[in-house]
Parts: C-alpha cells; sequence; structure tokens
C-alpha cells in the first residue's frame, strides 16, 4: 500500500472512530421520554424516529459501535505505526509514533466526547441515522460473536450473554445519571433504575412490618370477631396466633371470611386458616418475590434467629421497593418528613438510618439501628419521653410523640457543633 493511501486510510478510520465516539456519548445522554419528545418537537423527522429506535433498544447499535470502533482502531493504528517505520528511525520513529498515538487520541476520542457532551441533542440526530444503518447491517455478525463468546464461557467460569452489549451495573448507573437532570420524567426513571438495583441487594428485614406494628388474631377468635378487626384494620390477611405472635400458626384471609359468613355459626378462624409461608430476616427481597409468586402467597412472616416472630411481609411492601409508596384507600397517609425550619425536620420514627444520612447529609451509623426511633431507643437505653432530647454527632433528636412503648415521631435539628452523644 502507497504512503498516500495509507494515510488516507488512517484518516478515514480516525474519523470511523470519532464518529463511534460521538453516536455513542451522544446517544446514551437521551433518554426514552427525551427521544419521543424529539420526534413530537420535529415533527416526526427521520432523524428523530431514527434516534427513538436507538434508545428504545441500544443492544444492537451498542454492539456495532463496539466493532467498527475495534475495527478502527486496530486497523488504523498497525497502518499509521508501519507508515511511521518505514520513514524514521531510532528516536525519530518513537517519536513519530508517539505523535500519532496522541493525534489520533485527539480526533478521535476527546474531540467528539467533548461535543457529544455539550450539544449531546444535535449530535445524537446527526449519529442516528448512520447508527440505525450499521446496526441493522452489522446484527448478524454481533449475534455469531456472541455465540462464540456464550461458546467460550461454557467452557470457562461465568454466565453466557444474552445478546449484549457487555455493559455492567455501575456502567448502566452511570448512564442514567448522564441524562439530562431538568426533565421531570428522567429523574423518575433514573429513581427506578435505582431502585430496581437496589433491590437486589435489599434484605427482608428491611422492607417487614416490624412486630410491633402487626394487626394479628388469636386462633380462639370468632368468624364475626375476625371480620371486625379486617374491617377496622382495613387489611384483606391478618396473621393468626396462638398464645402470643411469636406462635403463628396460620394466615387468615378476609375472602374466605366472607365466604362464610351466612354459615359462621360461632366458627372459629382457625377452622379458616390458610398455611403460612415462613422467611428469616436476611433472605433478599428478590428472592422472596419469586417464591411468593411461585407459592402464590401475598403475605410471609419473617422469623429472627431464635425462631420467634420478627414481622411480617407483603408482596406490597416488596413492589414499593422498587416503584415507591403505594397509598390505597385504608392508607392513612402521613408525611415521612416534614421540614419546619433550614436546620430542622420532623419524621416518622419508622424512617431509615440511611435515608435520613442521604437527606441531611450526615454519616450516622445504620449498621446498628435500622430506624431513626430505634437510634433513639439506643442512644437513651429505654423509652423517651415526649419532649425529651438526645444528641449525636451534629444532630439533635427530640421525642415528639410516642404511643406505649413506641416512638411516633421525632423532630431532628441539624446543629452548628458536633455533640458527643449523651
Amino acid at each position: 500500500m502507497g504512503d498516500a493511501l495509507a494515510l488516507v486510510t488512517v484518516v478515514l478510520l480516525a474519523l470511523l472512530a470519532s464518529f463511534c465516539a460521538l453516536a455513542e456519548s451522544a446517544t446514551a445522554r437521551v433518554s426514552r421520554a427525551k427521544a419521543h419528545h424529539l420526534v413530537q418537537e420535529r415533527n416526526g423527522s427521520r432523524n428523530a424516529r431514527a434516534l427513538l429506535r436507538v434508545v428504545e433498544n441500544p443492544a444492537p447499535f451498542g454492539n456495532a459501535l463496539l466493532l467498527l470502533r475495534l475495527l478502527a482502531y486496530v486497523v488504523g493504528t498497525a497502518l499509521a505505526v508501519s507508515w511511521a517505520t518505514s520513514r524514521w528511525d531510532g528516536p525519530v520513529q518513537a517519536l513519530a509514533v508517539g505523535a500519532l498515538t496522541l493525534a489520533l487520541f485527539v480526533v478521535s476520542e476527546a474531540v467528539p466526547r467533548s461535543f457529544a457532551v455539550q450539544r449531546s441533542e444535535r449530535a445524537a440526530l446527526l449519529a442516528a441515522v448512520p447508527l440505525l444503518i450499521a446496526g441493522t447491517v452489522l446484527k448478524p455478525l454481533g449475534k455469531v460473536l456472541i455465540a462464540i463468546t456464550n461458546a467460550i464461557m461454557m467452557i470457562l467460569p461465568g454466565h453466557p450473554l444474552p445478546k449484549g452489549p457487555f455493559a455492567t451495573e455501575e456502567e448502566i448507573r452511570l448512564q442514567s445519571d448522564s441524562t439530562e437532570e431538568n426533565e421531570e420524567a428522567d429523574i423518575g426513571d433514573k429513581e427506578l433504575l435505582h431502585s430496581v438495583f437496589e433491590f437486589g441487594d435489599t434484605v427482608v428485614r428491611e422492607v417487614m412490618v416490624p412486630r410491633t406494628d402487626m394487626v394479628a388474631i388469636p386462633n380462639s377468635s370468632t368468624v364475626a370477631q375476625a371480620l371486625d378487626e379486617i374491617v377496622r384494620a382495613g387489611y384483606s390477611r391478618i396473621p393468626i396466633y396462638e398464645g402470643d405472635t411469636d406462635n403463628i400458626v396460620g394466615v387468615l384471609y378476609a375472602k374466605d371470611l366472607l365466604r362464610t359468613m351466612e354459615a359462621a355459626d360461632g366458627r372459629k378462624v382457625s377452622d379458616l386458616s390458610r398455611t403460612p409461608l415462613f422467611v428469616p430476616e436476611q433472605k433478599k427481597v428478590a428472592e422472596l418475590l419469586r417464591s411468593m409468586q411461585e407459592e402464590r402467597v401475598h403475605m410471609a412472616i419473617v422469623v429472627d434467629e431464635y425462631g420467634g416472630t420478627a414481622g411480617l411481609v407483603t408482596i406490597e411492601d416488596l413492589i414499593e421497593e422498587i416503584v415507591g409508596e403505594i397509598v390505597d384507600e385504608y392508607d392513612q397517609e402521613e408525611p415521612l418528613v416534614e421540614p419546619i425550619d433550614d436546620r430542622t425536620i420532623r419524621v416518622d420514627a419508622k424512617m431509615p438510618i440511611d435515608e435520613v444520612n442521604e437527606l441531611l447529609q450526615v454519616k450516622l451509623p445504620h449498621e446498628e439501628w435500622d430506624t431513626v426511633g430505634g437510634l433513639v431507643f439506643g442512644l437513651t437505653g429505654r423509652v423517651p419521653t415526649v419532649g425529651e432530647t438526645v444528641s449525636f454527632d451534629s444532630l439533635q433528636f427530640r421525642t415528639e410523640r410516642v404511643t406505649g412503648r413506641r416512638i411516633q415521631k421525632v423532630v431532628i435539628t441539624k446543629t452548628l457543633v458536633p455533640s458527643e452523644p449523651e
């Protein structure tokens, strides 16, 4: 290959790599919501429709960019080095190779990615049609390469790849965070995506209804008594215990009660009891959700390491970990957090410690205590009285409401100078 042809080929390959970098960075910054908006805003233009197709199914186009970029880098670098070594020797040769490498990096990576960051919409629209064509043409090759990869993975330790591209959880999180933050729909999408990832790391103890908040009835209750309790509590399922709530013997369904109302005749709820599903506190919620789907149950009893009842968990509790709080007609909606002033908030005692840390930008220990109420209990060593104040680091906790032995509301004030725990 002549020198002129080699140089022209290197330039073309550098431009190809530049396009790949531009397309990858730009499309990663456009969410589905934004792509739909662009289609409407531009009256269904070809570029906008192409961008929407890319964003809705990014896998084949990500694979195409990967293949094209590898081709450009490998062939382009080989030609550039060959051209440089054929013209110079010694230190000049090394200097020429270094200069060519730097120039290729600037042209094919730094410049296009900077442009994509600053003008993501424009860059994504420009790249959409060529990217759509490339993804369609190279899709069969991508499938072949993934099949080869899966064949190798069957021999080596690992898991097959369903379709690519080869993105880790952290890369997906970063891509989600890179979307434009001023779009309400994008923020919701990002929160949902992060919730899905966190769902896999969450254990039952973090989402369960604690034993002290459980509504349960003794197995000696009559059908009429149980119906009154279900109507009062507003639940469709209630645990049945024998002796005390450490000994849950069944679960009562409201629909079973309604079917037997006419012929109740003083029947006990034990006659209508269903077998409960027991799960340990440390079980992953993703595993529990699968188990509950397989068993076709909507409630599970959570047990601690000693076999006692720690609480209960429902499918609704698990789903709320992903989509957020679900308020139905029976829920008395009360805000978890109420701002009072710039340094003071009122919180529900059940609010998790890690949420307080995120909200106030502090580092309260969440390994020892799960909730604000648990932290206050731990600091006082007893049930606090209403108005009692305790401090930890830069925060002051004032107990505002107590019911029986349970803390209901706590007022948290951020002090100016960190104080020692009382």
